[in-house]
């Protein structure tokens, strides 16, 4: 929260300095110093229960990114991120703010390695189970899928949707809050429960799996968190903290590669030709780097302590964001 609102109020006075008629050909381009910053928070904020995607819409706003005009070349042509044709006469215009948002699902990439690394060992048991050789890891890659699976469904179906009405600062801190809530019920159940289980990943049944990615589908509301949601779908299903978090972390990496493919798809090349190579790269790279201390952070955390913290954070965040607003 901290780095987010120190990163608005700053750069938003930097921007209400710029000469009028200079923002269309600024805001066109991504420095290295926001490619660091949103590899930064998309890092940190990726697999904490606090929103990722909620995070990013403001840290977007901060750093003047989410404009909506077209954008158009050099010779007053037209960017498209989807061209027009026989099928979509209109197209998609590109803009800002559809390139940046673009941005910040590609450079999970980064994210998603940090996670490889870190649980090479589950990984590498999913690949010798698809060898015959790990029945764990079949169990395991089984319990993914299941969890995976209904995210996708419900995704492709209302990403539209979602994009036109839920990607905004008040969405955000109305899902900020909610969360807060399910999570305080969610540690007010395990607790009650007071049962000690070294139930793993591996061990759900395909319905408790299934369970998961239905609550799972919660997280396509921005400021929800995907991570927070699986999570707690974890609890419902009998893993301790620190086991859920594996299990969210594991099964963001085709929930992530996937989001990212599908963006990288519709308009990366487009992308990629406003933002560059270089900026793609450091944001990547430094989301790798913030993710893996995050993940190492969280699950030494919540064996300790549970999700209440981040509850409070939420809560305490969305009122800042709610302040802001009225500002």
């Amino acid at each position: 929260m901290l780095l987010t609102l120190l990163t608005f109020s700053s750069l938003h006075a930097a921007d209400s300095a710029s000469p009028p008629g200079t923002e269309a050909a600024e805001a066109s381009r991504l420095s290295k110093r926001d490619a660091v910053i949103l590899g930064v928070v998309e890092g940190i904020t990726e697999f904490l229960p606090i929103s990722s995607t909620g995070h990013l819409i403001v840290t977007n706003h901060a750093l003047g990114l989410d404009a909506d005009d077209p954008l158009f070349d050099d010779n007053g042509q037209p960017l498209w991120a989807r061209p027009p044709s026989a099928e979509d006469p209109v197209g998609v215009p590109l803009t800002l703010k559809l390139a940046a948002d673009t941005y910040i699902v590609v450079i999970q990439v980064g994210a998603i390695a940090a996670v490889m690394f870190i649980f090479w060992p589950s990984i590498a048991g999913i690949l010798r189970g698809l060898t015959g050789h790990d029945p764990v890891g079949l169990r395991l890659l089984r319990n993914i899928a299941l969890a995976f699976f209904p995210v996708v469904f419900v995704g492709l179906a209302f990403d539209d949707w979602i994009d036109a009405n839920l990607f905004s600062i008040p969405t955000v801190i109305a899902a900020l809050v909610v969360g807060a809530g399910f999570m305080w019920f969610a540690e007010r159940w395990r607790k009650q429960r007071a049962t000690v289980t070294d139930k793993a990943p591996a061990d759900l049944t395909p319905r408790e799996a299934v369970q998961i990615g239905f609550i799972q589908c919660l997280a396509l509301w921005p400021g929800m968190s995907r991570s927070m949601v699986t999570m707690v779908g974890g609890y419902f299903s009998g893993l301790a903290p620190a086991k859920a978090a594996e299990f969210s972390f594991l099964v963001g990496l085709p929930v992530l590669g996937g989001a990212a493919v599908y963006k990288g798809w519709q308009a990366g090349p487009a992308m990629i030709s406003l933002f560059g190579w270089t900026e793609m790269l450091i944001g990547g790279a430094v989301a790798t780097l913030a993710a893996g201390a995050a993940v190492k952070f969280l699950v030494s955390y919540l064996q300790k302590f549970g999700l209440g913290a981040f509850a409070i954070y939420r809560v305490v965040l969305a009122g800042a964001l709610a302040i802001w607003m009225l500002d």
